[in-house]
């Protein structure tokens, strides 16, 4: 009896199989400490970006009216970088699922260090926002580190792993305005700021080049092999499209002019595939969180100076100290799961009504006391409540399809940054705690969309346990 093409006889096979299972078995031993170095050094990119950025942006007002430009030209260009972020973030992610996430993740880099470099070199007007169009559409670092992070860990680990992404992230955003009010006071110091942000970018891309990239793809191999059984929107809209590594390779052999086509395409379909989807109730949930988390800081120093006599001073001071409070929230995302039985929809409702809660406390509030209270746990629940609305659609949407999902929830977020300030200026007319109070309203919105999709989010819930 002749064997079959190729060695694919019943004992070939059954060989196959066997070694298979023990190249898995050694793959698996050393997966978790090749994902924990991994892991770790792109605490160090989310770190080093937001420190690179906050020592710049809080100085960019300053700079730009000294060029001479008017309060409403700067409001024009601070507004063209949101709505090149707004359009640019979608695409870039999906271009991410694409391309693969090291070379998406340091082109992005680049660029913006690029755009930083220009912005150091701004002696005019135009060329301060020519500056800003690199930074507005390749600024997303954070994004693709992000949908990287969920390419490495299980579902389980997934919300502990982004809580401590972002804890390092907001060290940065910290330290960043400190470095970069000390270098402003120097002679040419907005210049010299925005060179060193612009090398601390290229530091950044060196980091990234030296990842052991290698690691991550055999960690990536075995996450998806160990949730292939898992239903996923991403499975349903792309069946027909291969993997990223295998995409790559197909583009490689074809010109330039056809490998940029088929990237265009594929985008394309993969934003189609989301636009068809049944996500919109996740992302109208997180547009509504995060306006009305916006509305609350909208009008903060101004509103705590008219109802309590506070300086500024306070109001920067309780910022920075909530700020604190969030690192520290991102670093308890894992026992609050935990507790939770990791339930990311539970916990994502019961933050959203604690904040909804202390919004209203805040509003309220006949004392500053008061508003310590409620900006304390505020900056618990609003941590918690970002890390689990992003969890929540990457475990609905699926992983393969992770740097869209999370490029269209960027782009859901830019929206609700470009509405805020609005329904913030419309509210203030009637009453200094009109902010708050409207996002109260939005917040309850976004509680009861949850509880009327409760037995879907169960559902998907249960399945992610199931393949644990």
């Amino acid at each position: 009896m002749p064997r079959a093409a190729g060695g694919c006889g019943p004992t070939a096979a059954a060989g196959r199989m066997e070694e298979e299972e023990k190249d898995g078995g050694r793959r698996a031993a050393r997966s978790p400490a090749a994902s924990g170095r991994f892991v770790r050094c792109l605490y160090a990119v989310g770190f080093l970006d937001l420190f690179g950025v906050s020592m710049v942006v809080p100085l960019m007002n300053l700079h730009i009216k000294s060029l001479g430009a008017s309060h409403t030209v700067a409001g024009i260009i601070g507004s063209l970088y949101g709505i090149m972020q707004l359009f640019s973030s979608t695409f870039v992610g999906c271009w991410s699922d694409i391309v693969g996430r090291r070379y998406s993740l340091l082109a992005c880099i680049l660029l913006s260090a690029l755009g930083y470099f220009l912005l150091g070199t701004s002696t005019t007007v135009l060329l301060f926002a020519i500056s800003r169009v690199p930074v507005g559409i390749f600024k997303h670092t954070l994004s693709i580190s992000k949908a990287l992070l969920s390419d490495l860990v299980s579902e389980r680990d997934r919300p502990l792993v982004m809580g401590r992404f972002n804890a390092a992230s907001s060290v940065g955003f910290i330290l960043g305005p400190v470095v970069g009010g000390y270098l402003t006071e120097l002679k040419d110091g907005f210049y010299l700021t925005s060179f060193i942000c612009a090398s601390i970018f290229l530091l950044n891309a060196g980091l990234v080049w030296m990842l052991p990239w290698s690691e991550e793809n055999t960690g990536n191999r075995e996450h998806q092999q160990g949730n292939k059984g898992a239903d996923s929107f991403s499975a349903k809209a792309n069946s027909g499209l291969h993997l990223k590594s295998e995409t790559s390779g197909a583009m490689a052999s074809d010109s330039l002019f056809q490998s940029s086509w088929i990237q265009v395409t594929t985008v394309l379909k993969r934003i189609k595939g989301i636009a068809c989807s049944d996500l919109w109730d996740i992302f109208l949930v997180r547009l509504l969180m995060s306006v009305a988390i916006l509305l609350y800081y909208s009008n903060f120093s101004l509103a705590l100076e008219e109802r309590f006599g506070v300086k500024p001073l306070f109001s920067g001071y309780l910022m920075s100290y909530s700020s604190a409070l969030g690192v520290l929230a991102g670093c308890l995302l894992g026992p609050i799961t935990r507790f939770y039985q990791h339930n990311t929809y539970r916990v994502l409702l019961h933050s959203s009504t604690l904040t909804c809660t202390l919004i209203l406390l805040y509003a309220s509030a006949p004392s500053i006391w008061m508003v310590i209270l409620s900006s304390t746990f505020l900056a618990f629940s609003t941590t918690i409540g970002r890390t689990c609305i992003i969890d929540l659609e990457l475990t609905v949407g699926g992983n393969e399809a992770s740097g869209t999902l999370l490029g269209v929830g960027q782009s859901v977020t830019s929206v609700g940054r470009i509405v805020a300030p609005l329904l913030s200026g419309i509210a203030q007319e009637f009453t200094p705690c009109g902010p708050p109070s409207l996002g109260v309203a939005l917040a309850l919105v976004a509680i009861l969309i949850m509880n009327a999709n409760k037995q879907k989010y169960c559902s998907y819930g249960n399945v992610k346990l199931k393949n644990q």
